[in-house]
This record gives structure tokens, C-alpha cells and sequence, in this order.
């Protein structure tokens, strides 16, 4: 796959940038695909540097989007058909810092499915300014990890496989600790609240 991606942006030379960051729009809207082939792609076509702000662009354009579509359409009906009670709507109330701090969290772990973390921030309660500035700020470093990889996985270094291993073993014992924080702070909110 990335090789044909890699043969179709070089016979589209001239529209190759724009047909970039269109493609990273229509993965993160679809929320099935992942994007590494295309950030691969993306390094190998335009360079290291080129290449990373691409598909920054292209992942951030298409988050914004995704989080438009999905909040237009599931926010509701996943509100309508879950039990208020319901374990699985705790995380969807999370407002303001905690849930900047909660988006930020899974954005900096490279491989998490982007479309899941879109379509939660989405059905939630959390604006759309607080889901878009985590989500820049997150996708920075792990973009960054993620085309650093690529780049030294497609020289046949090792380094970095290495380092993404590690990265994303401290990625995620960092979020499995601010979510637990988070879900301990929103439970003594809302006892406070209930005395």
C-alpha cells in the first residue's frame, strides 16, 4: 500500500502536497485506517522535515473535521442510548482541563487509533477549542516520534525501533496514571457536589 501511495503522489508531482494532507483528512474521518503508511510515505516523497509538517497538517485539519462530523451526528444518540448510570459516560464528562489534560494524554502515544480518540472527545462534553488544542499539542511529539521512527526504520536502523518501543511503553504508563487521577478527581467532584 505504501509503495502505491508512494507511485501515485510521484505521477501527481505538482498536486502531490495537496493530495497529501486530503488524504490524511479522508483517514481521520473514515477512523479505520491508520496513518502511519501515509506519514511513511510522506518521509520517504518530501523529506524528514517536509514530510512530518504534512502530515501534521493533514492530521490536524482532518481531526477538526472528524470532530465536526462526529459530534454533528453520534453525540446524541449515544447520549439517548446509553444509561445515564452507565460507566461508560464518566469519561465522556470530563470538561475543561481534564479533559484537555485526557486528549492531550492519548495524543502523545503514537499508534492509539485517532479516530477513537476524535470520536469520544467528540460525544463528550469537552469544546471543541480545548479537543483541538490538545490535540496540535499532542500530535507535535508524537508526530514527531512516529516520523522519526519511519525515518530510521526505512534507513534499516534500529535505533528507531528501539526508541519507539520505549517512548510508548513511558506513553502509556503516563496515561494509564492521569486517567486514573482524572477518574479519582471526577468521583470526589461529584461527592463534594452531592453533600
Amino acid at each position: 500500500m505504501a509503495d502505491y501511495l508512494q507511485t501515485f503522489l510521484l505521477e501527481h508531482l505538482e498536486a502531490a502536497e495537496l493530495i497529501s494532507v486530503l488524504l490524511n483528512i479522508l483517514i481521520s474521518i473514515t477512523g479505520v485506517f491508520p496513518s502511519a503508511p501515509l506519514t511513511f510515505v510522506n518521509v520517504k516523497s518530501f523529506g524528514f522535515w517536509n514530510g512530518f509538517l504534512l502530515s501534521f497538517i493533514g492530521e490536524v485539519l482532518g481531526v477538526a473535521l472528524s470532530f465536526w462530523l462526529y459530534r454533528k451526528g453520534f453525540r446524541t444518540l449515544v447520549h439517548t442510548k446509553t444509561p445515564s448510570h452507565s460507566k461508560w459516560l464518566k469519561p465522556l464528562r470530563v470538561q475543561g482541563k481534564e479533559s484537555f489534560i485526557f486528549i492531550l494524554s492519548l495524543r502523545l502515544l503514537p499508534f492509539v487509533p485517532s479516530g477513537l480518540i476524535t470520536f469520544f472527545s467528540a460525544v463528550g462534553q469537552g469544546s471543541f477549542a480545548v479537543f483541538i488544542s490538545a490535540s496540535a499539542l499532542g500530535k507535535i511529539p508524537a508526530l514527531f516520534i512516529e516520523v522519526y521512527s519511519i525515518y530510521h526504520i526505512s534507513q534499516g536502523s534500529m535505533q528507531g525501533k528501539i526508541i519507539l518501543v520505549v517512548l510508548s511503553i513511558i506513553s502509556l504508563f503516563y496515561i494509564s496514571k492521569k486517567w486514573k487521577k482524572s477518574l479519582t478527581d471526577h468521583k470526589k467532584g461529584r461527592l463534594s457536589k452531592n453533600k
